[in-house]
């Protein structure tokens, strides 16, 4: 775009003989219209035209126009022009008449970011489908009203406590909840708090300087500075030690922290959001959680329920998960007889729907026919007491589930204890406590 004719020419074509398609604009009125038309992915401007400034230009069309790149043509005398273009946006800038060699190189390499700025959008908005609130399953009226009132509090900076049993959602909930607020285009964060010792886990969180301690031979951002401006997602918030505690408590209080071997906070630009298993009521009693903290996180609580509280939602979420890991593994199946869909629905479903989820990859990998039937279920589950006989007590459900487990991971402890929601420590413990043999 230039109003000068024997300049527009040359470039056009300099430019068309690269294979590319070329429009000529003489006026920022007439180079508009072409783009509304018909989208470029660069435009070639010159800063001073009949009807304004290309520099301004710069604004007008990264604001109506965000896909397209562009490149500022300037006279060596105005290079303050090309530097303002650049910080309104503008890809790069030529001199006039002095840089036609670089045309080309920067065409390229404005389509090349172009290609890649497209490729995000793309990545973002399947991230974005995957994690809306209209692609959790379900529609009891136990978990819409949950989904209410997450949808409501995601376009706040609340900080919110998911609660419920493992396996029920926690972390697809506090997706949804990023995805719909205003802090969606930046960064989600999730750390498990039971997933680290005390040392490990501070230094996680809060980041550290070099020489902090043994082995800290670079400074290092913790996840606060890596979820800036966007959301972190503290899963199992119940376990996190108290000295750690009230070093969160600031976060939210004062927004900043200070690292491990730093004297000087930092600012913390973050939305929190976490989620326990756990009665933190309970854990306040017991000196174990620490009342101010357990008061700011809890600002808005959010209850989600177990799968057994709705267990119409069930033939849907076993749909759901058939034809995923149909797809998977490229199995024919397409349905389930009504005694499978019977006994899944009679389950107590301790481990919630990551049980559920385990069960049917388990199933479509056992089928083999077009439909899922009881034979491709793990015994226990097909040894559930019909009604009027003796149920199981919890801990043998419990007992059988970490079986379960184990045998559908192949005994390899740390993804069961990841399944589980346990830590692995907690895992050995009970494997010892239940007499469990894992290979």
């Amino acid at each position: 775009m230039d109003d000068e004719q024997t300049l527009r020419s040359l470039l056009k074509r300099i430019i068309s003989l690269e294979g590319f398609a070329v429009q000529e604009a003489g006026s920022l009125a007439e180079a508009e219209r072409l783009l509304r038309e018909d989208p470029a992915d660069v435009v070639l401007c010159d800063v001073k035209l009949p009807d304004g400034s290309g520099v301004d230009f710069v604004v007008r069309a990264r604001t109506a126009f965000p896909q397209v790149e562009i490149l500022l043509l300037t006279a060596y005398g105005n290079l303050s022009d090309g530097i303002q273009a650049m910080k309104n946006g503008a890809f790069d800038y030529l001199l006039k008449g002095n840089d036609n060699d670089k045309v080309i190189p920067l065409l390229y390499r404005a389509l090349e970011k172009g290609a890649l700025q497209r490729r995000l959008r793309q990545l973002e908005e399947r991230v974005g489908k995957q994690y809306r609130f209209e692609s959790i399953l379900g529609h009891s009226a136990r978990l819409r009203e949950s989904v209410a009132l997450a949808a409501r509090v995601a376009q706040t900076d609340t900080t919110v406590l998911l609660l419920g049993e493992t396996g029920t959602g926690k972390e697809v909930f506090a997706q949804a909840i990023h995805q719909a607020g205003r802090r969606a285009m930046q960064p989600f964060v999730a750390l498990n708090c039971s997933a680290f010792s005390s040392e490990l886990l501070e230094s996680e969180l809060f980041g550290h300087r070099a020489g902090a301690f043994t082995g800290a031979v670079k400074d290092k951002k913790g996840l606060i500075e890596e979820a800036a401006k966007g959301t972190l997602f503290l899963d199992e918030i119940g376990e996190m030690p108290p000295d750690l505690q009230a070093k969160l408590l600031r976060v939210l209080e004062a927004r900043e922290f200070i690292k491990v071997g730093d004297v000087r906070p930092t600012r913390a630009d973050v939305r929190i959001l976490a989620a326990t298993n756990r009665d933190l009521r309970q854990q306040v009693e017991q000196g174990r959680f620490r009342e101010d903290l357990y008061y700011r996180l809890a600002v808005f609580t959010i209850h989600l329920p177990a799968l057994r509280e709705r267990p119409e939602d069930i033939p849907e979420l076993a749909e759901h998960f058939l034809r995923r890991f149909a797809a998977q593994v490229n199995a024919r199946v397409t349905g389930m007889t009504p005694a499978f869909l019977d006994i899944l629905r009679r389950q107590p479903w301790k481990g919630n729907i990551r049980e559920l989820k385990n069960v049917m990859e388990r199933a479509v990998i056992l089928a083999e026919g077009s439909e899922l039937k009881p034979d491709q279920l793990p015994f226990e589950l097909r040894e559930m007491p019909q009604a009027g006989e003796s149920p199981l007590s919890l801990a043998e459900m419990e007992k059988q589930h970490i079986r379960r487990v184990l045998e559908i991971t192949h005994h390899n402890k740390t993804r069961a204890a990841d399944i589980l929601g346990i830590g692995l420590t907690t895992l050995y413990r009970k494997l010892e406590e239940y007499q469990i043999v894992a290979g």
